[in-house]
């Protein structure tokens, strides 16, 4: 067990700040919406796509491309306007805009996220927390065979008795067994959201992978150029009459021309917030060009598209969302102190004169 206590204790003391730091921005993330501070985030929600086109229309008077409107919800009823450049605006249902920013920075919602999925680090970044998950998991595994030798001196311990290395190791060990089945789901969920591989052999068991990945690559559908003034209400029409129990939550406009309108949605028995539900609508006259219902895929690829909501706490309402926070949290402790006692607390070596 030597080498397998060394293997632990070494990449917990190398990675243990970024498990931490992903712990606590996961903590508040969890609980986002509670803690934006915005005019009109509880108003009734307004779903009838008449009221929806005319708050898009007076959001995007003249769109360029590469706009895209996230619609409100349940929890936060106003629309987010996203543009090119990290630039974006709230609006309420109405499409008036009551907040608006011109940088990422300026909403600590926006880069707190783009923290904990990319370390402002972009693609490089998102790499390191998959391998950060991967370790994590790790932890995990190694942690409970470690612990397992020392059951019968568990004690339950929120905070080490003191900050020496013997109290920390002995917490470590005892409040990581207690969360370990949550941070086993926290870990293998976000390595799988950044690691297609790690993400096929969880869904492996409940479906073929293959055909999960069929299921999930895009339509591969070309319309005109983007109008002036698209047809919004048609478009939402349609869409409303395409899939009736689902609710439209983001539309995205082409970047280049020949490539379509995207609206995403969610049906009533998603557990994704923004649904998988796709559909393609040709950039000129707002014709229908194609749809991908998400509750008629492959189970593979519905048990992928629940891994977010599992990850996020966006399924299993408060109670769900209260185990995340405590995981969070420990992981954040579990991570932070293992750091601390592997650095600045190591038992010094014995001294003898000669």
């Amino acid at each position: 067990m030597r080498w397998l206590d060394l293997l632990h204790r070494w990449t917990g003391g190398l990675i243990g700040v970024v498990l931490a730091l992903l712990g606590l921005s996961g903590c508040l993330l969890i609980w986002k919406t509670a803690w934006i501070m915005v005019p009109g985030k509880a108003m009734p929600l307004v779903r009838d796509p008449t009221t929806l086109a005319a708050a898009v229309q007076r959001l995007l008077p003249r769109p360029t491309g590469g706009e895209s409107v996230v619609f409100a919800d349940k929890g936060f009823a106003l629309h987010q306007l996203r543009l090119p450049g990290g630039a974006g605006a709230y609006a309420d249902q109405g499409g008036r805009i009551v907040e608006h920013w011109s940088s990422q920075w300026q909403r600590p919602e926006l880069w707190l996220f783009d923290f904990h999925h990319h370390l402002f680090s972009g693609d490089m970044g998102e790499t390191v927390i998959g391998i950060a998950g991967l370790c994590g998991l790790l932890f995990v595994v190694t942690g409970t065979i470690l612990w397992w030798r020392t059951r019968r001196t568990f004690r339950w311990r929120l905070l080490p008795k003191r900050l020496s290395r013997a109290s920390i190791v002995m917490h470590h060990r005892d409040l990581g067994i207690v969360v370990a089945p949550l941070l086993l789901l926290s870990t293998i969920t976000g390595a799988a959201m950044v690691f297609r591989p790690v993400a096929m052999i969880v869904i492996a068991p409940l479906g073929s992978p293959g055909a999960a990945l069929t299921a999930m690559r895009p339509d591969k559908v070309h319309g005109g150029a983007l109008a002036a003034s698209p047809p919004w209400r048609a478009i939402l029409t349609t869409a409303a009459a395409r899939f009736p129990d689902a609710v439209p939550r983001i539309l995205v406009l082409p970047r280049k021309a020949g490539d379509p309108i995207m609206l995403r949605m969610r049906r009533a028995a998603e557990w994704l917030p923004n649904g998988r539900t796709t559909l393609s609508f040709d950039a000129t006259t707002g014709r229908l060009l194609s749809s991908t219902d998400a509750m008629a895929m492959p189970r593979g690829a519905q048990v992928y598209n629940a891994l977010y909501p599992l990850h996020a706490g966006r399924v299993g309402g408060v109670t769900w969302k209260l185990l995340l926070t405590a995981a969070a949290l420990a992981m954040t402790q579990l991570g932070s102190l293992a750091v601390w006692s592997f650095w600045f607390r190591r038992p010094r070596r014995a001294r003898f004169d000669v």
